[in-house]
């Protein structure tokens, strides 16, 4: 049974009532981010119950030594934590001596959180009756800036509804945490010095190993009947913490408040000598302007990412909220303007999987930011691999790879490779393909052909060179075949000749030899400085061509589909509409010996090629893959309904197509995966915005142009998304009889719509009925 205590919304997650049981998982469903940090949606004041405290920096990381049982030669010596940062959001309360805390009171009513995901902030308001007998209304209201993204404000009022009573604040900044997500419970921080001054305060501290230094800070003040206090009562300054009192006597029904600003100074953006002065310049800046002013900053700035980013829905308000909840989450933890930090799978809301990077951005996300931001974003992302193509090569080199060959991280938060799983880490190399599909994919949408020469032709080379001396030749088969792998379908280890892996290695030798001659060609200057660093010989080319050629496919006779690798016919072939419902998901109920004899499917593995390819093979072909696949698939990875909606849509199954969807678009929100206490699932999020435009718009790149094939679910009245392509931005609308396309440009502009040839002019609506 899915959680729904999620209240429909177009444009805010709303909780209401106070259930301790969800306050995990509401503390990540609420999470908010800015791009540079983020935090999970913990209560600022003191709460005993059962809480996932975290607050997060990009970028800032700690190598957490590998824990096995059996090490293993070429193991990562490390994994990479995504770090629990200090806490600066904490602010205590007391009411008459007693401290307000919602595992302890007496009785809490009227509790309602709300994210607003429109105007980019959080909210908190509840009654509670403390032991004392004192009822107070509090609300509180936070955000991480935008504008300023070193800083967040909040905004805590606190009301007493049954008496006078003193209320004091103590806002406070912790350095005393640790990560739920640990090997060794290591020590991350090291303190190096705490400080309190007037109505501000500093903790420094580095992390460990790695010597990222940071500057925690916070200023407060009081605002009770329209005066303004900032001077504390009295301070304490600990090893690993800091904190000030505020005192106030507040008259029944009368409203005292905090407004608190915080947040970090990093060494990756200041000298790490001056984290303090550049601390005391942003609180300069945030209480200049003032709470007010901040959050109407806030506000435009969201209005401006959603003008370009929205999808809106008519007629279905919980699909409506699931894309948007996807969009905004997206869009809290990469904004494209670092070229240095990516789109981790958790974002700023839990600690899970680690690393910043994963295969995800570059089959998932970059589509996403390329078509709703300007081309740069996306271009950072694949800089990005560009910058860590030298410890791709020495991650080859540790598992005896030679001559610039490249493999890729499987995740990663510095090009080395940190993942601590043996059948992942060596095995899952079709994450190599991945990043060269982004590099043919970005040139397809942008037109940008720069990218190949100035960086991308080195990583083809290297990722060439790669799958040149992963395959063996086999006597047998009179073929080439890549043993030893994992696919995308992670309930199957060590397998041979996964088709999905297979295809992506020949697809990237011809496409490598492809830019080889275009770049040959057109930029002589950029091709001569790429042979003479690379050293690439001509034997090379030639031993790429004969591979690419001669590659081995496992594919039944009997069945006319591509296997998914060798021996998957082998197995007992029980579909998963046949498996006991109580056996699900198998993930936590089966051994791993069960699952990996097993059919199942974790997701799109096959079909993740015929998604990728998909115009290498026939509608009919689809069909057939499909069919067969998709009952053996259990969508226990986030990354799997999405694909398989925009195929479903494809192949006019629109019933089957709007389920996929609303289990992607409502992955976190419902729950359906029992684990979203631990995080969310934010490069994922990425395939609901396809399962829309790729999925039921239909979008697609046809000949050098966009192309539309418009379906619409039976539960919505309409649809519609912008996108930017080559600098030209598009409005599409979608009803049952029609799509309206208004094109913003300075010249016409010629897109194919049902396959057919339609006219778009600057600053006018088009209308194609269906």
């Amino acid at each position: 049974m899915n959680k729904e205590y999620i209240v429909p919304n177009e444009w805010a997650i709303i909780e209401e009532g106070f259930d301790k049981e969800n306050v995990k998982s509401s503390e990540s469903l609420f999470s908010i981010g800015n791009g540079a940090m983020g935090q999970r949606a913990n209560f600022e004041e003191s709460y005993s119950g059962p809480s996932f405290q975290g607050s997060y920096i990009a970028g800032v990381y700690y190598p957490d030594k590998t824990r096995v049982g059996w090490w293993k030669n070429g193991y990562p010596e490390y994994f990479a934590k995504v770090l629990n940062a200090p806490n600066w959001i904490g602010i205590g309360v007391s009411v008459n001596d007693e401290v307000l805390d919602l595992n302890t009171c007496k009785e809490v009513k009227g509790f309602r959180r709300e994210l607003n995901m429109k105007e980019g902030w959080y909210k908190r308001s509840f009654t509670a009756t403390l032991n004392n007998g004192i009822t107070v209304a509090v609300s509180s209201l936070r955000f991480l800036s935008l504008d300023i993204d070193e800083v967040g404000a909040i905004k805590y009022s606190v009301s007493p509804l049954n008496a006078d009573a003193e209320i004091v604040f103590t806002p406070f900044l912790d350095n005393g945490i640790t990560n739920e997500d640990s090997n060794w419970d290591d020590k991350f921080w090291e303190v190096t010095g705490v400080i309190s001054e007037a109505n501000q305060a500093f903790i420094e501290a580095h992390t460990l190993k790695t010597k990222f230094k940071v500057c925690t800070f916070m200023q407060s003040e009081i605002s009770y009947k329209g005066k303004t206090n900032i001077n504390p009562v009295k301070d304490e300054v600990k090893e690993l913490s800091a904190e000030q009192n505020f005192s106030q006597k507040v008259a029944l029904g009368e409203s005292v408040s905090l407004i608190k600003y915080g947040g970090y100074c990093v060494s990756r953006n200041h000298p790490g000598t001056e984290l303090i002065k550049a601390a005391k310049s942003v609180l300069e800046k945030a209480s200049s302007l003032g709470f007010d002013a901040l959050l109407e900053m806030q506000i435009k700035s969201w209005q401006n990412i959603w003008e370009m980013s929205d999808i809106q829905i008519k007629g279905d308000v919980k699909a409506q909220q699931g894309i948007r909840f996807n969009i905004f989450h997206l869009n809290q933890t990469y904004l494209g303007t670092d070229s240095t930090l990516n789109i981790g799978p958790k974002g700023f809301t839990g600690e899970k999987y680690g690393g910043s990077t994963y295969w995800d951005t570059e089959a998932y996300c970059i589509p996403f930011y390329m078509a709703t931001k300007d081309q740069v974003v996306a271009r950072n992302l694949l800089q990005y691999r560009y910058n860590h193509l030298e410890k791709a090569i020495e991650n080859a080199e540790k598992l005896g790879f030679e001559n610039g060959a490249a493999l890729y991280p499987m995740v990663t938060m510095n090009g080395e490779e940190c993942h601590n799983e043996w059948e992942i880490t060596f095995e899952e190399i079709h994450r190599n393909g991945a990043i060269a599909f982004a590099i043919y994919n970005y040139y397809r949408f942008t037109g940008d052909y720069t990218y190949i020469p100035e960086m991308g032709l080195e990583v083809l080379i290297g990722i060439a060179r790669f799958w040149e001396q992963r395959a063996t030749f086999s006597k047998d088969k009179g073929k080439f075949v890549i043993l030893g792998v994992t696919g995308p379908n992670e309930y199957e280890n060590n397998v041979n000749n996964n088709w999905y892996t297979n295809y992506l290695a020949k697809w990237c030798l011809n496409y490598t030899l492809e830019q080889l001659d275009k770049v040959k060609e057109g930029y002589k200057e950029d091709y001569d400085r790429i042979i003479g660093h690379t050293s690439l010989r001509k034997t090379e080319t030639d031993a790429w061509k004969e591979l690419a050629n001669n590659l081995y496919f496992p594919y039944s006779q009997d069945l006319g589909i591509y296997l998914q690798q060798d021996g998957f016919l082998d197995k007992e072939l029980i579909t998963v509409e046949d498996l006991d419902p109580k056996q699900r998901p198998i993930n936590q109920k089966w051994s791993w010996d069960r699952i990996l004899r097993s059919p199942y499917i974790k997701q799109a593995d096959t079909l993740q090629g015929f998604y990728l390819f998909e115009d290498h093979f026939s509608l009919e072909d689809l069909e057939k893959h499909f069919d067969f696949y998709e009952p053996f698939t259990v969508h226990e990875s986030s990354l799997s309904p999405c694909v398989h909606s925009i195929q479903a849509a494809k192949l006019g199954r629109m019933e089957q197509a709007y389920r996929f969807y609303l289990r992607t678009s409502r992955l976190d929100l419902d729950d359906y995966n029992k684990e979203v206490e631990e995080g969310l699932h934010i490069t994922s999020m990425a395939g609901t915005w396809m399962s829309i435009v790729e999925g039921f718009g239909g979008m697609r790149m046809r000949d050098d142009k966009l192309s539309f094939t418009p379906r619409i679910p039976n539960q919505w009245d309409s649809y519609s998304f912008k996108v930017n392509f080559r600098s030209r931005i598009i409005k599409i609308s979608i009803s049952a009889n029609e799509s309206r396309f208004t094109y913003q440009g300075t010249s016409d502009m010629t897109i194919r719509v049902n396959g057919n040839r339609v006219l778009l002019k600057p600053s006018e609506e088009t209308i194609v009925k269906h």
